[in-house]
């Protein structure tokens, strides 16, 4: 067989049964691979396959970015959009870095979504466009490759595939950074990212006054079937962000700054916040039931767990507490959640901030809002490819639900 017609087998497999590199020869018995391509089974083994992908792996990513172009012209795909993620996928194994090719992505230790800080891992990025959430282009990282220095690339690589076209990039807070925003900037390369959480202080959104900001005539499909009474509906406003340099030199970036609000995010951070507090309250009360018993006689072993319960509860910055000292020389424990705290908190809840260089007159706060949550899309995608069928000979051939 040539590389080319084990490639080929390799995409019938992939859209017949992913379950990629696993006992394909059995899927080939099983879906006719010999009378459609001519292909004994027996010789799509193991190691054919290896050599096949080892063929393709120095011109991977000329071939991806061929077939995606190739794909928006064929099919009049609109490209005016796309969306770009990266995720990481978990490896069980050793994977010395010695015995790995440095050509190519090294499995290793890097910052997992799944927090298996004790697994090695490879990452991957995924951009689909907006229209369709068609899979466009896709990379592979190593394990260690920081997210944030992988956006530039993924960008340059977008632009050669979309050619003479103007096109909005849409990802995540990792794209949020001077040196990023800058190359988007100058590469005429619009964006909308969300801030990172550290660039934007709580006290910015409790300062802003939710009665001013602008409805946006726009529902989550999710919530189409509810009373409107009962919907999630957004708010928003519009001001400036202005990123700097590391040297003081460095020219200031400034962009627009959409700050959201979501019922829907107000909601959850209260009921999380509220289930915090209960917890804590309940381990507090039988901390003060316990004080000056049997386990808990001493000041210092009462305040040893008030730090336990509340790192743990993440109570730290709205419990408060002081430890006396009954007649008889025990000690007593009295507490409280300051409610000016918690008041500060609850202003905050449901806002978040946008980043974007799209001029207001292509897309106002809400419309650059409406474009952002297409983000959906990508992660959609990715769950789409890691779900893995298996297909028996006794479906004769037909297509997997």
């Amino acid at each position: 067989m040539t590389h080319g017609q084990v490639i080929e087998a390799l995409v019938a497999n992939r859209l017949t049964s992913p379950a990629p590199l696993v006992r394909v020869e059995d899927w080939a018995r099983c879906w006719a691979v010999e009378e459609v391509f001519g292909i004994e089974p027996g010789l799509l083994n193991d190691d054919r396959l290896a050599r096949a992908l080892d063929a393709v792996a120095p011109h991977l990513e000329h071939i991806a970015g061929t077939v995606g172009a190739r794909a928006i012209g064929e099919f009049g795909i609109d490209v005016a959009r796309m969306h770009w993620d990266m995720t990481s996928t978990s490896v069980h194994g050793a994977f010395p870095v010695e015995s790995q090719d440095e050509d190519f992505p090294v499995i290793g230790y890097g910052h997992p979504k799944d927090r298996r800080f004790d697994m090695k891992q490879v990452q991957a990025g995924l951009a689909v466009s907006a229209d369709g959430s068609i899979p466009l282009h896709a990379r592979v990282f190593g394990g260690g490759a920081a997210e944030v220095s992988q956006v530039v690339g993924a960008m340059k690589d977008l632009r050669a595939m979309a050619g003479e076209r103007d096109f909005l990039m849409v990802a995540d807070s990792k794209l949020v950074s001077y040196s990023n925003v800058g190359a988007l900037l100058a590469a005429g390369v619009q964006f909308i990212a969300p801030a990172p959480a550290s660039q934007v202080k709580d006290e910015v959104y409790a300062a802003l006054d939710l009665a001013q900001a602008t409805l946006v005539d726009w529902t989550p499909n999710r919530e189409a079937g509810k009373p409107a009474e009962r919907r999630e509906t957004y708010r928003v406003l519009e001001d400036t962000h202005t990123l700097t340099g590391p040297r003081k030199s460095d020219p200031h970036l400034t962009v627009r700054r959409i700050l959201v609000h979501s019922t829907a995010n107000a909601a959850g951070r209260q009921a999380a916040r509220d289930e915090r507090l209960a917890k804590a309250a309940e381990d507090l009360n039988k901390l003060t039931t316990a004080a000056g018993g049997r386990h808990y006689k001493t000041r210092e072993k009462i305040v040893a767990r008030i730090g336990v319960i509340a790192a743990k509860r993440r109570v730290t910055s709205c419990l408060r507490w002081t430890v006396t000292d009954n007649e008889d020389g025990t000690p007593a424990l009295a507490w409280h959640f300051d409610t000016g705290v918690l008041k500060a908190e609850a202003a905050v809840d449901g806002w978040y901030a946008l980043l974007t260089s799209v001029p207001a007159d292509q897309a106002d706060a809400g419309q650059a809002l409406i474009h952002y949550k297409g983000q959906g899309a990508v992660e959609r995608r990715y769950r789409a490819r890691s779900r893995s069928h298996r297909s028996s000979c006794s479906t004769t051939g037909a297509l997997p639900p």
